[in-house]
């Protein structure tokens, strides 16, 4: 099933590489992630050239193959330039972009994924191959967006939703902590969802807006108890569009993590609604933790 020219070490980052330019940048960013780690860098391009196989002439696919182990040898090479101490390996997939990348992730490793490909043959589209990646993840994604070059903030915003984002809130603490950056944690809250008519929300709208303080006090309190020399502030805010203030607030930090909730035995796609908005139009990378539904099955 695949062909491997070094395999990935217990923990690495590993990114995804399909020719592109965001590809590209991804894999520059995931090696500075890596070096910030102390952990390996793993290369992965999926050239699905077994399913190709079947309509495709031999030098067609060698053609494939010959390109694939290229533009790992010339992305490895670049890594290492500007990371020297960085240790790389690389893996030709004959599977495709999204099942090469999953199993080399295995329990233990980070997946990256540029915001667009090429489109195509060796595609690594969000919305198609890297949606699919980030949504049927059983291990941290990170999406990176924002504008290439742009200067660092000193900020790690963790979206929270809940007190079952605290193994979020940690995750982010923990990058914030490699960053030398402060820790924003961000609750947003609609006042329409959480009650069921206008005269409701006139005559509990205080203890409704308590609720959602205590929440968020409480997973800020662990992490400050986890994290005693880290800067956590930790904001609540009113909004219909909880996508909406977040995409706003990614505009003022390094990176912004958010859980991913899933619903017991999901088939299929599993994003919600304000995480598909999310990775499509944050301003800063975007780190998606996997995260089991609520008892009542609902997402975000």
């Amino acid at each position: 099933m695949e062909v491997n020219v070094t395999g990935p070490q217990r923990g690495s980052v590993i990114v995804g590489i399909d020719g592109s330019k965001p590809a590209y940048r991804a894999a520059l960013w995931a090696a500075e992630e890596a070096s910030r780690r102390g952990t390996a860098l793993h290369l992965v391009h999926g050239a699905d050239t077994d399913s190709r196989a079947l309509y495709a002439s031999v030098e067609t696919i060698e053609r494939v193959r010959r390109t694939g182990r290229e533009l790992l040898d010339d992305t490895a090479r670049a890594v290492t330039e500007r990371h020297p101490g960085l240790r790389v390996t690389k893996e030709f997939s004959r599977s495709g972009p999204v099942p090469s990348l999953h199993r080399a992730a295995a329990r233990y490793g980070t997946i990256v994924v540029g915001s667009r490909g090429l489109g195509g043959f060796n595609s690594l589209m969000l919305g198609s191959v890297g949606l699919k990646v980030a949504a049927e993840a059983t291990t941290p994604v990170i999406v990176v967006r924002g504008a290439e070059g742009q200067a660092d903030t000193g900020v790690v915003l963790v979206g929270v939703r809940d007190e079952h984002d605290l193994d979020c809130a940690l995750y982010g603490a923990r990058e914030a902590e490699l960053r030398k950056a402060s820790l924003r944690l961000l609750h947003v809250w609609n006042v329409l969802q959480s009650v069921g008519s206008v005269v409701t929300m006139l005559d509990d709208i205080e203890d409704i807006a308590g609720e959602h303080e205590r929440s968020l006090t409480a997973v800020a309190e662990e992490v400050r108890h986890e994290f005693p020399d880290l800067h956590v502030e930790a904001d609540a805010a009113k909004s219909m569009s909880a996508s909406g203030v977040l995409v706003e607030a990614s505009r003022h930090a390094d990176l912004l993590v958010m859980g991913g909730r899933r619903k017991p035995g999901y088939i299929g796609r599993t994003l919600g609604r304000a995480t598909h908005n999310l990775v499509h139009h944050a301003e800063c990378p975007v780190l998606l933790i996997p995260r089991n539904g609520t008892k009542n099955g609902g997402e975000s």
